[in-house]
């Protein structure tokens, strides 16, 4: 059972459906007939008009993420195609309901985060087969840092020089590492201090850099953001001895981080932020937002952008550049994310995800389509 919700001010609100779950039952919005006696549906059938065929497009994920303000943006940017419509499933129904209960959809909007059922969303995917904006297997990979460096170095995409040390007893020629005062081995190859130290878990952020003796030692130990700080120094010099990580070489940059922002092959929106690696300080305006620049991507870089969105096939897809020694290096993959804070991106991103949608499978439905007019 779905509902539409709507806020006290419906002349701004979205016309887009949310799941039952999250705002409860029974709640009639914007665009939802109340429903009628069965004598009052009699006397109006020879005055209705056939209904306008209707894309529905399903967005799955964890409440935190869909409504997000970044995702209502865009949602009610997305809105404004006269034949889509949006359905948001609520968190109670994605963790609970089994998929065969899942609202049908025609194309879905689906990605994962943290306590996301992933599966489940595969396999609603294999029994509706809608069009997917996001591939949902490749975000499996995603989410294993070995997994997105082995698909970054297959397509011929720049990344740091790198080693995995796997600490697993079922392939022990993985799991080889001698630490010296001023560097480490691993399986072989030689990563002399500064070097960098990540989780093959790409959902632990707790990632070190270690510094030469010839620097004061220690080591930086970045996390995600709390408050104020995204990292702090540690006199720590020794590299972790459990867990699995990859091991790669330190990059010299000027002090920032690109983030990249794809929406298809063909378009990629990027600013810079401070580096989590300085000192650990974030930078916020007179908002509490973090400082973000705009930064314009070379040539080549928005080659690597088209490799990577197309590579892991996730049409809206982040990922982080480097900058150092006259290239660009990709050093991590993120999967589904928005800009926040830019009302340009948020118009280009409907108009892309739309046309998308459209391109793919308005001929299916018979019927024409525009972009929109932005209002």
């Amino acid at each position: 059972m779905w509902s539409l919700t709507a806020n006290e001010d419906e002349s701004t609100t979205a016309h887009f459906f949310l799941g039952a779950g999250d705002e409860g039952l029974g709640t009639c919005g914007i665009g939802m007939r109340t429903e009628e006696s069965d004598s009052e549906l009699l006397e109006d059938e020879e005055d209705e008009v056939p209904p306008e065929p209707q894309i529905i497009v399903g967005i799955c994920a964890m409440t935190k993420k869909s409504k997000s303000k970044p995702m209502t943006q865009i949602l009610e940017r997305l809105c404004r195609f006269d034949y889509l419509t949006v359905v948001i499933l609520g968190e109670d129904v994605i963790l609970n309901e089994p998929v065969e209960n899942w609202p049908s959809c025609h194309c879905l909007i689906s990605f994962h985060s943290k306590g996301f059922p992933l599966d489940k969303a595969v396999a609603y995917s294999k029994l509706r087969n809608p069009f997917l904006i996001n591939d949902l297997a490749m975000q499996y990979y995603i989410q294993d840092r070995r997994e997105v460096y082995r698909i970054l170095q297959e397509e011929g995409i720049d990344l740091p020089r790198y080693a995995v040390l796997n600490r697993d007893p079922a392939c022990p020629e993985e799991c080889s590492l001698i630490e010296g005062e001023d560097q480490v081995e691993v399986n072989g190859a030689v990563f002399p201090k500064p070097f960098v130290e990540k989780p093959v878990s790409a959902e632990d952020h707790n990632v070190y850099i270690y510094y030469p003796s010839s620097a004061g030692g220690g080591s930086q130990r970045l996390f995600r953001k709390i408050g104020s700080r995204s990292s702090v120094y540690s006199p720590e010099s020794s590299v972790r001895k459990t867990g699995s990580y990859i091991y790669e070489e330190f990059m010299p940059t000027d002090g920032t981080d690109v983030k990249v922002y794809t929406v298809g092959p063909d378009y990629a929106h990027a600013e810079a932020r401070k580096s989590p690696a300085l000192d650990g300080k974030v930078e916020r305006d007179s908002e509490g937002k973090e400082v973000r620049y705009p930064v314009m991507l070379t040539a080549m870089e928005k080659l690597v952008a088209r490799k990577v969105c197309v590579a892991f096939k996730q049409t809206v897809c982040g990922f982080d550049l480097l900058r150092a020694n006259g290239h660009s290096f990709v050093c991590d993959v993120n999967g589904f994310s928005f800009v926040k804070n830019s009302m340009k991106y948020y118009d280009d991103c409907a108009k892309i995800l739309g046309n998308t949608i459209m391109r793919e499978l308005a001929p299916q439905f018979q019927i024409p389509w525009s972009i929109p007019n932005r209002s």
